[in-house]
């Protein structure tokens, strides 16, 4: 607990971890913010972030990892370097020139991939990059990502037979915020209520 403490403690301190008002991709109202992107720029704490994530691999059964672009990719790479695991990623579009592949990287059809990414919302566009690599002949089994906002994200894939590994929930880092001061209790009760209004009631 005390690692993820000091993980949660390094996200917030990076602002990764953000309160106010914003709009999500979905068009969604949200009080709170979780933008990893910002890892790129803090290599000490990208790394932890990859060597806590590769704590979650030995049980899981994989012969390359696949990121989704573009939030993913990066944490991708920091693990593909901490396993020393070969790395692929399909492409938001794929290109209209030189090759014209949908998946960058090298693979062979059947193989497993072990899915990653950054944050896990509603869990549609982690079924769009499934669908693309399965089109390609990959195997998805597995999706490992570092926050889980749970907002029916985990519910969805676990309808359609993905298994979801977190490294954490929205709700411990309120918890864990709010704990050591970072946070009010005002803030905590707000986005936590925000969180169970907005949570599905059953999987889409």
């Amino acid at each position: 607990m005390i690692e993820k403490e000091s993980l949660i403690l390094g996200l917030h301190d990076l602002g990764a971890v953000q309160f106010g008002e914003f709009t999500l991709k979905s068009g969604e109202r949200s009080p709170v913010y979780v933008d990893l992107r910002l890892l790129i720029s803090r290599p000490a704490t990208l790394r932890r972030v990859a060597h806590t994530m590769a704590a979650y691999t030995p049980r899981l059964t994989f012969d390359r990892l696949a990121a989704i672009p573009m939030g993913g990719l990066p944490i991708g790479v920091a693990l593909s370097l901490t396993l020393d695991q070969p790395l692929i990623y399909p492409r938001l579009q794929a290109k209209e020139h030189g090759t014209g592949r949908p998946i960058e990287g090298i693979y062979r059809s059947q193989e497993t991939v072990l899915l990653i990414d950054d944050v896990l919302t509603r869990g549609h566009s982690k079924l769009e990059s499934i669908a693309r690599l399965e089109a390609a002949g990959l195997q998805v089994k597995d999706v490992l990502v570092l926050i889980d906002r749970q907002m029916g994200g985990g519910a969805l894939l676990a309808s359609r037979g993905y298994r979801v590994h977190s490294v954490l929930t929205l709700r411990e880092i309120l918890d864990v915020l709010l704990q050591l001061k970072r946070i009010t209790d005002e803030q905590h009760r707000a986005v936590t209520s925000w969180l169970e209004n907005a949570r599905p009631r059953s999987p889409e």
